[in-house]
């Protein structure tokens, strides 16, 4: 019988960890996109402020740790174990992976603000343009490092390397093995 949630991957799969998290944002995404047209109709009603928190908590809190696992492990690991095509690629990749961080961080601050207010009852603009950015920039960014960043990782990293970036992504989250 097939358990009712699927469960999160261990940190001895790092690649499936990160996939995990996308598919978290993804999640949180469909809640920004839904949330305009909500509180058109309803207000900052309970539905909304929880919506708020929840998109609130993932991006205050699981995103940054997210970021922090490509850019400190993942990606320098890729760098100095890519060759030739893979070198060529990560060189031209890496400053769209870095700069849609800092975009994101940028449009996240903004959104921040006004899902602070929604969470506390208050309805506030939601401009759709910087959620439509912010949605398209996380979805851009996904398809990079899907299609190409997780395969490569897939095919040249070493299970000692595995091992490394998921006991770092652990230790990052405070988990502890017994």
């Amino acid at each position: 019988m097939e358990p009712l949630f699927a469960a999160a991957p261990g940190f001895d799969q790092p690649l499936a960890v990160l996939k995990h998290c996308h598919d978290r944002i993804r999640k949180q995404l469909a809640t920004l996109e839904k949330l305009p047209i909500h509180l058109a109709q309803f207000g900052a009603d309970q539905q909304a402020q929880q919506a708020a928190t929840a998109v609130l908590r993932y991006f205050e809190q699981a995103a940054p740790l997210h970021h922090e696992d490509e850019e400190i492990n993942l990606l320098p690991m890729l760098q100095e174990t890519a060759q030739a095509e893979d070198q060529a690629l990560l060189t031209q990749l890496l400053p769209t992976i870095l700069q849609q961080h800092q975009r994101m961080a940028e449009l996240w601050g903004q959104l921040k603000m006004r899902l602070e207010e929604l969470a506390q009852g208050n309805t506030p603009l939601l401009p759709t343009s910087e959620l439509v950015e912010f949605q398209s920039l996380y979805q851009e960014h996904m398809q990079i490092e899907e299609t190409q960043i997780a395969p490569m990782a897939a095919r040249i990293l070493s299970p000692a390397q595995f091992t490394e970036i998921g006991q770092a992504m652990q230790l990052r989250r405070g988990i502890t093995t017994p």
